[in-house]
């Protein structure tokens, strides 16, 4: 199966660099699209692909398990296969559960890619879950779904009542989709899918793909200064990385693109454009 997506790019120019954007657990592609298009605004040579990950978004159906970080990554890569020109200049950006997924491409296509952007995600295991308390309360709470809702209203109410901030609710609810021919709604992820993914990110190290660089390829770590996803011995491991830089953004969390859009634009497009 071909991974769900969708192009971006400046008005009136058809760029031959491009950027991938891989979103975190339980996102879709669109919610990078407001970035993307600042970045292909700013600097023309560059389009943005923005991707629904297995089972997220419109990648829903056709993927067979294990579903884990690296068969995401797989996809990605025969994603890329189908939509790149041989002489294309790719790149990839990350964020959260996309960050991992991310970097297990760079395992697969390193010669490929000119950037890998790792955007608040840990490439460490960590089997407590330490620093994604929040994350794994949902993905636990979504296996306690009612079959249906009767709109999406009513799932926001649901979540809040169980202690899901109103914004993240409202968030998740970009999922609810209406039932055909009926007038119910439901949350159209495979929790259980969805579930395996993230457990298999949190037992996977992927320190090795950037300790020892198969290829020229720059990795940049942007870190939410407020964020203990990547806690200071990552963020100190990562500074020794070769071929690596670490921007530390202040005034965000782990949603760096919604926190300090102006700040990780910058960062994205100093390194693409040096």
């Amino acid at each position: 199966m071909i991974l769900s997506h969708a192009l971006v790019t400046a008005p009136g120019h058809a760029p031959e660099k491009w950027l991938y954007f891989l979103h975190g657990i339980l996102g879709s592609g669109a919610n990078w699209r407001s970035f993307a298009r600042q970045i292909v605004s700013s600097s023309l040579s560059w389009g943005a692909v923005l991707v629904d990950l297995r089972l997220h978004g419109d990648s829903l159906d056709g993927f067979s398990p294990p579903h884990t970080v690296s068969a995401a990554a797989d996809d990605v890569a025969q994603l890329m296969d189908r939509l790149a020109a041989p002489s294309a200049t790719l790149a990839v950006l990350g964020h959260s559960f996309g960050g991992k997924v991310a970097i297990e491409l760079a395992r697969k296509k390193a010669a490929k890619l000119s950037h890998l952007f790792i955007v608040d995600s840990t490439p460490s295991a960590r089997p407590d879950h330490r620093g994604s308390a929040g994350t794994t309360h949902i993905v636990e709470l979504l296996r306690e779904l009612p079959d249906d809702f009767a709109d999406r209203s009513a799932f926001t109410t649901w979540m809040e009542e169980r202690g899901v901030s109103r914004p993240v609710a409202m968030w998740l609810a970009m999922n609810v989709r209406p039932v055909p021919l009926t007038s119910r709604f439901v949350f159209r992820i495979d929790v259980a899918g969805v579930r395996a993914m993230l457990n298999d990110y949190f037992e996977r190290d992927s320190w090795d793909v950037l300790e020892q660089p198969r290829s020229p390829m720059q990795t940049h770590f942007a870190i939410g200064a407020t964020s203990d996803v990547v806690d200071e011995a990552d963020r100190m491991r990562a500074r020794s990385c070769p071929q690596a830089t670490v921007d530390v953004i202040a005034g965000a969390g782990h949603w760096v693109h919604v926190d300090a859009p102006g700040a990780l634009r910058d960062v994205v497009l100093a390194k693409l454009t040096r």
